[in-house]
């Protein structure tokens, strides 16, 4: 019965439908976590983390409340004019269609590895349609550089995307260690995702100077520096060692409460239903591996992984990239994050889920939620096709994935 809601479930998630049901990744994740208590796989006290024991707690709240804490923080900097002010300083300071590509997927990719990187795609989205629509430059491949920047980027902390941040959940690594592995790979895959685009998209972009004057956003000077001072006390935190969840939420609740504004506006900010999809996601799984079937799925890829250690890395290393694009990456990290102890090198393993579950975003629209969030905000200017973002992200992500791994994997030997 797990399997088969599970199974159910993995229908929306990979972003199909069903002729009779009218449901999106959100609304087939609620049901499915629904039919697991209905159906008795999952019971109402381990939903609610009523247990004693922290084995039997379906949902893994720390998650929930460090992303809820990422997005208030975002929501406040929004409000300040941070993300407006980010990009037109970018603007300014590129004066040709080539270097305002690399400015915005190096923009991308350092708001990613500090916020979440689906908030900042939110946010720079239609700031970078309406600069490329000022300049009369094509807006695909800017577009691009925003997911796709966003998604290496976010490779090199905990904080960067959902998944990594169920991986520091699960791991018990510091976010220090984490980042000082996984910082390097980031900024490799980073350059060449921009590296990429420039010459994939080299005939559309042409060398000429553009001066694009857009007008100075209004800044709340006061909620700015009030924001990123808390911020940095948060990262501060982080590195300390402190409980990630609370820190961050106890950050946003300071600027809550010291900013002198009502909160309304920044809580609507929040992305509620990704909160609520991931919660009812961590259902459907603990169902899944309740019943022993998270076990016969590793069992299934075992041969892949089996002999000496190098070998072992490589199959994990490759499993990550295609599961994540077929079941998607927060499901398979979910999933995944139940095998990684098993493994010869551990610490190794879960910097290789990091990399590969992440890097995976990039192969497909819909291999993360950060794509279809810029193509969503971007619709009715911009039809960006599955295939014709492939054309694009199968060499992009061939060549980040392999000589980020290689990175990873010589920082390994070395360190």
């Amino acid at each position: 019965m797990a399997l088969a809601i599970f199974l159910f479930t993995y229908v929306f998630i990979a972003g199909a439908r069903l002729p009779f049901l009218r449901l999106d990744r959100p609304g087939g994740a609620l049901l499915g976590a629904v039919l697991m208590v209905v159906l008795g796989v999952v019971t109402p006290a381990e939903v609610f983390n009523h247990s004693d024991d922290p084995a039997r707690h379906a949902i893994d709240a720390d998650t929930i409340v460090l992303l809820l804490g990422m997005m208030l923080l975002a929501a406040y900097l929004s409000q300040a004019a941070f993300f407006r002010t980010a990009g037109a300083w970018a603007v300014r300071k590129a004066h040709t269609p080539r270097l305002l590509l690399g400015a915005v997927t190096f923009i991308s990719a350092v708001l990613s590895a500090v916020l979440v990187n689906d908030t900042v795609c939110l946010m720079l989205t239609p700031l970078v349609l309406a600069t490329v629509e000022d300049a009369k430059l094509p807006p695909v491949p800017y577009l691009l550089a925003v997911c796709m920047g966003s998604n290496s980027g976010s490779v090199a902390t905990f904080t960067g995307n959902p998944q990594n941040m169920l991986i520091q959940g699960a791991s018990g690594l510091s976010y220090a260690s984490f980042a000082a592995y996984m910082a390097l790979p980031a900024l490799v895959a980073t350059a060449i995702v921009t590296g990429a685009l420039l010459w994939i998209f080299r005939d559309d972009l042409p060398a000429k100077r553009f001066e694009p004057r857009p007008p100075p956003p209004p800044v709340d000077r006061g909620l700015l520096w009030l924001t990123l001072v808390v911020l940095l006390g948060v990262v501060a935190a982080f590195f300390a060692g402190l409980p990630m969840s609370w820190s961050a939420l106890a950050g946003a609740a300071l600027v809550m409460a010291l900013s002198r504004r009502e909160p309304r506006e920044a809580l609507e900010r929040v992305d509620w239903v990704l909160l609520l999809f991931f919660a009812s996601l961590f259902v459907v799984v603990y169902g899944v591996n309740k019943h022993g079937w998270a076990e016969e799925i590793r069992e299934l890829f075992g041969p892949l992984m089996a002999g000496p250690p190098w070998r072992e890395t490589l199959g994990f290393a490759g499993l990550t990239l295609v599961a994540s694009n077929l079941f998607s990456n927060v499901p398979f990290v979910m999933l995944a994050r139940t095998w990684v102890p098993t493994l010869q090198n551990v610490e190794l393993g879960w910097h290789v889920l990091a990399l590969g579950s992440t890097l995976a975003g990039n192969l497909t629209l819909v291999g993360s939620v950060a794509n279809l969030i810029v193509f969503e905000a971007a619709r009715g200017k911009v039809n960006m096709t599955f295939l014709g973002y492939l054309r694009v992200g199968l060499p992009v992500t061939l060549v980040s994935f392999v000589v980020g791994l290689a990175v990873l994997l010589a920082e390994h030997a070395l360190f």
